[in-house]
């Protein structure tokens, strides 16, 4: 018996299933891949963008449930989470993190408050997100924009900057105040004109969270016409491999 085993593994068979487990685990414990298919990141993340999420951060949860089995560290101000949307748990939003919970968040003609204190804004002399944005990425709605129809800051969260856009003219008026319930997040997309976050659909549960935005490993203005989750290869985004997200 013990040869046959011996046998069994290292066969073919024995190792595609110590294969497939071994990657189950990875996925499970430590990373997962994604990828941003829509603009409400930009300009911190392109669309087709495919990042690594690291999802042992935060802690260990049991296998296909949203229970913590260890929990390391809470999520904090300032991260790019991926996480399940709460209207529809089988799909998967990233946006950044802007209230924990106690917090009181309003929104008002482009600036962020928490606690009543205004985010600080920065105006960049150069930033390099913002520098590999496509117009192709800026569509809203159907309109054909520009980015000279964009404002592009760098907000100030947890002593941590990220960039931030906002569309000229048509800045989102009012939102809030509301008050961020326990074991809950308020969460934005740095597109502030094109994203579908906390102000739409509520709080997020911390539950939900399934880890933090880690890095690109691969990015491309178009994937192919017939396999859409493939980059085109004559599309490839070369200076975005292993950008850090911030």
């Amino acid at each position: 018996m013990k040869k046959k085993l011996r046998v069994f593994w290292t066969q073919s068979y024995g190792i595609l299933i110590l294969g497939g487990l071994i990657a189950l685990s990875v996925r499970w414990l430590f990373a997962e891949a994604y990828v941003t298919p829509s603009a409400s990141m930009l300009p911190s993340l392109l669309v087709n963008d495919h990042i690594f999420v690291n999802k042992i951060v935060y802690g260990v949860r049991w296998p296909f449930s949203e229970k913590w089995l260890l929990r390391f560290s809470a999520p904090r101000l300032g991260d790019v989470i991926v996480f399940k949307y709460p209207r529809d748990p089988s799909s998967f939003f990233v946006k950044r993190i802007v209230g924990m919970p106690g917090d009181q968040i309003s929104f008002e003609k482009g600036n962020l408050y928490i606690n009543d204190v205004a985010v600080e804004r920065k105006i960049p002399l150069g930033n390099r997100d913002f520098e590999q944005v496509d117009d192709r990425d800026l569509q809203l709605e159907g309109e054909n924009l520009r980015k000279e129809n964009f404002v592009h800051f760098l907000e100030v969260l947890n002593a941590k900057t990220h960039s931030i856009l906002i569309q000229r003219g048509n800045v989102y008026d009012h939102f809030g105040p509301v008050t961020v319930p326990s074991e809950h997040y308020f969460v934005m997309g740095d597109h502030r004109n094109n994203s579908s976050d906390s102000r739409v659909w509520g709080f997020l549960p911390q539950n939900y969270i399934l880890g933090r935005a880690s890095f690109v490993w691969l990015s491309c203005h178009e994937t192919l016409p017939v396999i859409h989750f493939l980059c085109s290869p004559w599309q490839v985004r070369w200076k975005r491999f292993f950008h850090k997200v911030d």
